[in-house]
């Protein structure tokens, strides 16, 4: 297979977008490593596809830079940036073939047929739909047409590839085989991928980077295991995964419910607090433990059941116990 690797950077300094006296993006700070996975994470409103629509240029910047590869692109036309883009509608035309669907991009660019034959058999092996070459896109899977459109993005070797909540049109089951596809493909061809989401697990399971964002700023920036195990605020500790929030003093702490053991009865030395179940959720190969403690909060415990075969019950009372490096010190409540 040709080199695909025409990856790029990019340099964002102070981006803002105002919508009349809206704030979409506040002065968003960030750099993109060139062949890096990065997602934007957030609730619906956190201003991340419209960090995405600014980036590939469908939206102006109202203040701020963006830069490819240290060279400004603010000013440069969606079609003249050369961006690759995947959206979660797929956008295939439905009277061509896939393998023209592939190849699209490069006809309207006037290439070579044999260039764009020889191109667009990389892409398909690459998607492994060598097979579907001559289908229409509606006789394929939603699984299937997701591909095609990530094999035409891909096609003209862009130097970043932009994709908008592709997999949100897909049922769970699906959406797990795509995303672990996917991710094998960034992985061979090297391009720099940037990534809108809100779904959590989504974020953690593919990416290299997260940038968790809220009101249009930027929450927290790091890899999954960063953000996951070292939360700095309470919003990233609960919209990235769940977590208990505990206060000592005058500070707040994140606990994550997997990091706490329960034990049956009461009035251990070693125990942080104690209380009663009020109620277990199984799911198979964990439960998640609701327990009311004496000092009136909630906690969320999950617990593995193959290495806890007591029997719990719904009333039961209970110790709680922790390690101290399990409960991540925040700087906002």
């Amino acid at each position: 297979m040709a080199d695909l690797a025409n990856t790029g950077s990019l340099q964002l300094r102070d981006v803002t977008k105002m919508f009349g006296t809206f704030r979409a993006v506040d002065s968003v700070n960030l750099d993109i490593q060139k062949g890096e996975f990065l997602t934007l994470l957030g609730p619906s409103g956190s201003g991340k596809t419209t960090l995405l629509m600014m980036i590939a240029g469908f939206l102006d910047i109202t203040h701020g830079d963006i830069a490819l590869d240290g060279a400004s692109i603010a000013d440069v036309p969606a079609e003249k940036r050369n961006f690759g883009m995947v959206f979660q509608g797929y956008a295939l035309f439905p009277h061509m073939s896939v393998r023209d669907n592939v190849g699209y991009a490069l006809s309207v660019r006037k290439k070579p047929a044999p260039e764009i034959k020889t191109r667009v058999d990389e892409m398909l092996e690459l998607v492994q739909l060598q097979d579907f070459a001559d289908r229409k896109p509606t006789q394929l899977s939603g699984g299937q047409q997701q591909r095609v459109a990530l094999a035409r993005a891909l096609c003209f070797a862009p130097p970043v590839l932009l994709l908008d909540e592709p997999l949100g049109a897909l049922d769970k089951k699906l959406r797990v085989e795509v995303q672990e596809q996917l991710k094998d493909i960034h992985r061979r061809i090297g391009t720099t991928f940037i990534y809108v989401t809100h779904d959590q697990e989504e974020a953690l399971s593919m990416s290299d980077r997260i940038v968790i964002m809220r009101d249009g700023s930027i929450e927290q920036v790091g890899t999954p295991k960063e953000l996951y195990e070292r939360p700095a605020t309470r919003f990233a500790a609960s919209f990235l995964g769940k977590s208990n929030f505990i206060t000592q003093g005058v500070k707040t702490f994140a606990l994550r419910p997997e990091k706490i053991d329960l034990r049956v009865g009461q009035g251990g030395d070693d125990a942080r607090t104690s209380g009663t179940i009020r109620s277990i959720t199984y799911f198979g190969s964990m439960q998640r433990i609701i327990v009311d403690t004496a000092q009136g909060d909630e906690i969320e415990v999950d617990i593995d059941v193959w290495r806890n075969q007591e029997a719990l019950s719904v009333g039961a009372a209970v110790d709680l116990l922790w390690q101290d490096a399990a409960a991540v010190e925040l700087k906002e409540t």
